[in-house]
Formats: structure tokens, C-alpha cells, sequence
């Protein structure tokens, strides 16, 4: 049997081949020119707008914005620096002007501080090249030393520099990151990582798909996250750390100021001591083993190596509570 031969005709005029099979091949690719066409002629056209008041120290700073990052600065200075970067989806510098005719920017100075806040007035309907909102504003603001700050966005980082005022800050989808703050920090987020190198004053971090760190914990301090790790350094307070997916690990210094509870539910809890300090242990968990390192205990209830661990350290004092339904438990001295 001859095996079947395959001929097609080479066409000058158009520069393929007339076979069929060819032709459809042909009218595939083009289709597929033609379909990636407009989404390369997009691109991210940039417009910056900014503005500078004169602020007196303890004012508040307002920041909100649809999908933008938000990074505040510090300085010396008593003013508040306002650069608002506008992202926009356009083909040409003609459609950004129409784009941004949808666009609300405020940026004003009231009598509490200031504002400055970015929203895409038209809504979605039918089929869109790219993100929505066509049109994303990040803002950098630099304050003064001594300021508050009061930060949301739908879907970038948060980040903020070492500052002695009050920090608010929610993201709906990206990391919180916070320097050495002196007030009182309530950060939170959706689907990203939260960092804190210090927090002074009372502290409260949240996060639904990821990590916590905080490097020195000096005021009352509350971690939640449902997905990730949570570590702090040094814990010079109260402290209550709970996670549903990750591991625990802490460093408390000196003293235990007041009742201090740790808990995961799929994952290990460490926690260091000083030698000396004097509390209450209660350590169980239902997939592991309770560790203890240099303690100095009366055991009131179970015993180091099994499943839990209860009694009194150096006579006794504020409550260590830690808890595990995966993993061991470790308490160690330095």
C-alpha cells in the first residue's frame, strides 16, 4: 500500500498556501493577531499630582484609595507632602483624559488634618481590557514625626515608616508594614502579610491569609490570623496570639506583665522565658508533645513529655496559657 501524499499550491499574492487545512491555520492565526492587538496597544499612562500644607504636630493624615498602594514618610518638617501617582489603563494620552474624567481626587486640608482620597465613579458593566478600575491612584505622603495616620485601600501594600501618633490601617488584598510606632496601631488585612518592627502602645494586627511578625511587642499586644505564622521577638506584655493554620513563636522579657495566651490550631507553639520569671503554666496539646526546658515547677496536672502541662513556675503568677490541636508545645529558658 503507497502511503497517501499530502500537495498544496504556494499563492505570491498572498503568501500562503490555497490547501484548506492550511487556509483554516491561516485564518486562526490571524484571528488570534487580531485578538491580541488591543490588549497590546494598552499601556500604563502616569499622571502625578501633588500638593503641600502646613500642619500643626498630632493632626491626622486620611488615606483611601481603590486597589493603590499607600507609603507615608516622616520628616522634621511641619508640613504634609501629598503625591498622588494615577495609574491608568489607556491606549493614548486622549483616552487617560477621558478615563480620568471618571475619576474622584481629593486632596484638602480640614481642621483635624488632612485628606486625600481617590475613587473611579463608574461602575463596571460589559467587557473591559485590564484591571478595574481602569484607573488606580497610590499615594506617597510624608508627615511630620508626630502624626496620626488613618490608611485604606482595596487591594495594595500599606506601608509606614517609624512614627510617634496613631496608625489605622486596612487593605482588603495586599501586606501591612509598619515601623517603630509609639500610639496605638489597629492593622489589618485580607489576604496579605502584617509586619511591625515596634509597637509602644497597645497593639492589634489581623490578617486572613497570612503571616504576623512583630519584632518588639513593649504594649498590649493581639495577633489573629486565620492562614499563617505568627512570631514576635520580645514580648515585654500582655500577649494574645492566636492562629488557625501556622505556628506560634515568642520571646517574653523579663516579667510577665498579666495573662499571656498562645493557641494554633494546626502547628507548633515555642515560647522563651526568662529563667526567673515567676507564672502560671498551662501547656496542652492534642497532636503532640508538651516540651519544658530549665522550668523551675510544681506540676499541678500532667508532666513534661505528654500531651499537657500545668503547675506553677517560680511560685507562680500571671497565666502562660498555651494550646495546640496539631503540633508540640516548647517552653524554653534563657
Amino acid at each position: 500500500m503507497r502511503a497517501g501524499r499530502f500537495s498544496c499550491n504556494f499563492c505570491p499574492a498572498t503568501g500562503f498556501s490555497d490547501h484548506p487545512f492550511m487556509k483554516a491555520h491561516t485564518l486562526l492565526l490571524t484571528a488570534g493577531l487580531l485578538a491580541i492587538g488591543p490588549i497590546s496597544a494598552f499601556a500604563k499612562i502616569e499622571r502625578v499630582v501633588e500638593k503641600t500644607f502646613t500642619v500643626q504636630p498630632g493632626g491626622w493624615l486620611k488615606v483611601e484609595t481603590q486597589g493603590g498602594d499607600v507609603r507615608v514618610r516622616t520628616s522634621n518638617d511641619t508640613t504634609v507632602k501629598v503625591v498622588a501617582k494615577e495609574q491608568i489603563n489607556a491606549g493614548s494620552e486622549g483616552e487617560a483624559d477621558e478615563l480620568l474624567k471618571n475619576l474622584t481626587l481629593t486632596i484638602e486640608q480640614s481642621g483635624e488634618g488632612v485628606t486625600a482620597t481617590s475613587k473611579y465613579e463608574k461602575t463596571f458593566s460589559g467587557f473591559h481590557w485590564g484591571s478595574w478600575p481602569p484607573v488606580q491612584v497610590s499615594f506617597e505622603v510624608t508627615v511630620p514625626t508626630n502624626y496620626n495616620v488613618n490608611l485604606r485601600t482595596s487591594g495594595g501594600d500599606l506601608t509606614v515608616d517609624d512614627l510617634a501618633g496613631k496608625v489605622h490601617a486596612r487593605t482588603s488584598g495586599g501586606n501591612v508594614v509598619l515601623g517603630k510606632i509609639s500610639g496605638d496601631i489597629e492593622a489589618g488585612t485580607s489576604g496579605g502579610d502584617v509586619k511591625l518592627v515596634e509597637g509602644a502602645a497597645t497593639v492589634k494586627l489581623n490578617t486572613s491569609g497570612g503571616n504576623i511578625s512583630v519584632e518588639r511587642a513593649v504594649g498590649a499586644t493581639d495577633l489573629d490570623t486565620s492562614g499563617g505564622d505568627i512570631k514576635i521577638g520580645s514580648v515585654e506584655n500582655t500577649l494574645h496570639a492566636s492562629t488557625s493554620g501556622g505556628n506560634v513563636s515568642a520571646g517574653i522579657v523579663g516579667a510577665l506583665k498579666g495573662d499571656c495566651v498562645l493557641g494554633t490550631s494546626g502547628g507548633r507553639v515555642r515560647v522563651k522565658v526568662d529563667k526567673g520569671a515567676a507564672f502560671e503554666l498551662d501547656a496542652s496539646t492534642s497532636g503532640g508533645d508538651v516540651e519544658a526546658d530549665g522550668l523551675t515547677i510544681t506540676i499541678e496536672h500532667g508532666g513534661a513529655g505528654r500531651s499537657r502541662l500545668a503547675g506553677k513556675v517560680n511560685g507562680g503568677g500571671p497565666l502562660l496559657r498555651l494550646r495546640s490541636s496539631g503540633g508540640d508545645i516548647v517552653v524554653e529558658t534563657r
